[in-house]
């Protein structure tokens, strides 16, 4: 789960890390407040669930409260198009309006999961403001790394280590060392995914602050957080998403034209693949689970053919645990549940009643494609999308 960076920033403000002072608001004449009394000059930054935001003209340094809320009038509603939103964009709902700050230097600083060690990972680089993907293409040995053992967190030796290769000095090293060790008990406090400030910014005085943070939590731990998971902000997650969610289903969107609907989550990885292998793409990842209702499944089916996008899709199941026949009428009763629907549909069954899952599907009044194996399915479904049989 993301949350927005007004929201995360008021996670870390919690372990004493510094931030600027700041206020969210959706009004433009809250906004000329606000900057008031933060002292005349701020900085109008657009909420959404990205990063790239300033690269997208949805961070601006206002000189006067005048100006703050003119610029949250023209951030406030636009589609904000970032390197991670996609084309379409998002729109903008809430601004924070920040306090300006002396910047003398721009850090990066991130605690994240190393997959390949099973360690907690932080990152730090002297290349603060830049997207640390780009950092590790071009320079990666301005990237230090220190693996952090998740009983002990970040050692002193580790911290002095970062210190250095930070070219933290004096005052500002003991405050950049306190500050990582904060952050390590942030990511580990909160069953984080990702603990990241981009950039962590040195001021004229020498003080360390967090200048923008992004925090993701992993969703299986949400319910020892009911703090973090109240700061869910549904507006900006995808609608289908969202619905999935609510039915017990694994729902993620992709880029292509051929909807999955798969039991199981290796199964569904690897239909995904195949497709991929047979020249298709595609629109997303869906896994209805092993024992799924058929009342799931029929709203798992209504949601991937709610997709515009979807040219063909491809039901593949296996029925180990679940029954295939009960798969099948789910898909038959999520058909009629939507009238007519114009695209084509694949099925591949395996497993547990397969026979009477494929009398049910014969007798439907909707025509299915009916597929023989993994190949078969995909060489099929990918035909249809492309317009063939």
């Amino acid at each position: 789960m993301k949350i927005h960076e007004y929201q995360a920033k008021e996670i870390l403000r919690r372990y004493g890390i510094a931030t600027p002072r700041g206020e969210v608001t959706d009004q433009p004449s809250e906004a000329k407040r606000i900057c008031q009394e933060l002292g005349g000059r701020c900085v109008v930054k657009a909420q959404i669930h990205a990063g790239g935001r300033g690269k997208g003209g949805g961070v601006k340094l206002a000189g006067s409260p005048e100006e703050a809320e003119k610029l949250a009038g023209q951030i406030l509603g636009m589609q904000l198009v970032t390197h991670q939103t996609g084309p379409e964009g998002q729109e903008v709902k809430k601004v924070y309006i920040e306090e300006a700050s002396e910047i003398a230097r721009e850090l990066y600083v991130s605690v994240t999961l190393d997959r390949e060690k099973g360690m907690p990972l932080l990152m730090a680089s002297t290349e603060g403001g830049m997207d640390i993907e780009t950092v590790a293409a071009e320079t990666p040995e301005k990237i230090l790394k220190e693996w952090i053992h998740p009983q002990l967190g970040l050692l002193p030796f580790q911290a002095r280590r970062l210190a250095a290769g930070l070219d933290f000095r004096g005052d500002t090293a003991k405050a950049g060392m306190k500050l990582l060790g904060q952050l390590v008990r942030c990511y580990l406090d909160s069953d984080a995914s990702l603990v990241e400030i981009n950039p962590l910014v040195v001021t004229g005085d020498g003080a360390v602050k967090a200048l923008d943070a992004k925090l993701s939590f992993d969703d299986n731990a949400l319910f020892r957080h009911a703090d973090v998971r109240d700061m869910r902000d549904l507006a900006e997650e995808n609608p289908i998403e969202v619905e999935a969610g609510s039915y017990g289903l694994s729902y993620i969107k992709l880029d292509g034209n051929i909807g999955c609907m798969v039991n199981g989550a290796g199964l569904a990885m690897s239909t995904m693949d195949i497709i991929k292998l047979h020249g298709g793409e595609p629109a997303n990842f869906l896994d209805v689970g092993g024992s799924a209702s058929q009342e799931a499944v029929a709203n798992a089916f209504r949601l991937v053919v709610s997709d515009k996008a979807v040219r063909a899709v491809l039901i593949n199941i296996f029925g180990g645990i679940a029954r295939t026949d009960r798969i099948a009428r789910g898909v038959v009763d999520g058909i009629a549940s939507l009238g007519e629907i114009d695209v084509p549909v694949v099925v591949r069954l395996e497993g547990t009643n397969v026979e009477e899952g494929r009398r049910i599907l014969r007798e439907a009044t909707f025509q299915f494609i009916v597929a023989e194996g993994m190949t078969d399915a995909a060489e099929k479904v990918v035909g249809a999308a492309k317009g063939g049989n």
